[in-house]
């Protein structure tokens, strides 16, 4: 494989950060308060915005209670959190203005994720309340390349979620799939797959990004 693009686009959560346990800590603590089944709620709720996903598998309750009780409980858990590997060192070589971070999460959560791993806080991070809708819509993704003044079809984008993946193929944008949440196959159209960063080159020229694997 080898790709040029002019900017790199990356989904947070299983990407940058491998958040999983968190994630499912939360969505089975609040699973088991109502009595739910969480194996199907978290399948649902990877790659997607917490109001996405309550409103698919519980329209009965208390939408903005809801979300809040889930919002604060990610907030304040930190146990587990790990930089993917190869993501520090790829992002530290990278031009400010030529990458964003694009998430289904809350702001005050992103920032927290990135800085309680060490990793930089993006100038363009694209977050929940930015858009009107969430993945598998291209909103988030269209968005970043805008801020970032790239068009979309010049982006590489980072996902692990078909929700993610989706999206990002409907703003033009080319995927690379990361399988630390889900099997390849479930990525549907992507450029390739990989594991993590670590065998990832990416050269740097005045045009833009270089991409390999090594």
């Amino acid at each position: 494989m080898e790709l040029r693009c002019k900017a790199l686009l990356f989904d947070l959560d299983g990407v940058l950060v491998d958040s999983q346990a968190v994630v499912d800590r939360t969505w089975r603590r609040w699973a088991e308060r109502h009595r739910l089944d969480a194996d199907a709620i978290i399948k649902a709720a990877h790659g997607r915005r917490t109001s996405d996903t309550l409103k698919d598998v519980a329209p009965h309750l208390s939408f903005e209670q809801e979300v809040e009780w889930l919002d604060a409980t990610e907030l304040d858990d930190v146990e587990g959190l790990r930089v993917v590997p190869g993501a520090s060192r790829l992002l530290a070589d990278l031009p400010p203005n030529r990458w964003a971070v694009v998430t289904s999460c809350g702001r005050a959560l992103a920032q927290r994720r990135l800085t309680s791993v060490g990793l930089p806080v993006p100038d363009v991070l694209v977050v929940s309340e930015d858009v009107k809708r969430g993945k598998p819509a291209p909103d988030g993704y269209r968005l970043a390349a805008t801020r970032l003044g790239i068009d979309p079809a010049d982006c590489v984008v980072f996902e692990d979620a078909p929700a993610g993946a989706a999206a990002a193929r409907a703003a033009g944008a080319r995927v690379i799939g990361l399988v630390t949440t889900y099997l390849a196959a479930d990525l549907g159209d992507t450029e390739t797959t990989i594991p993590d960063f670590t065998n990832l080159h990416v050269g740097t020229d005045h045009d833009g990004f270089s991409l390999r694997k090594v």
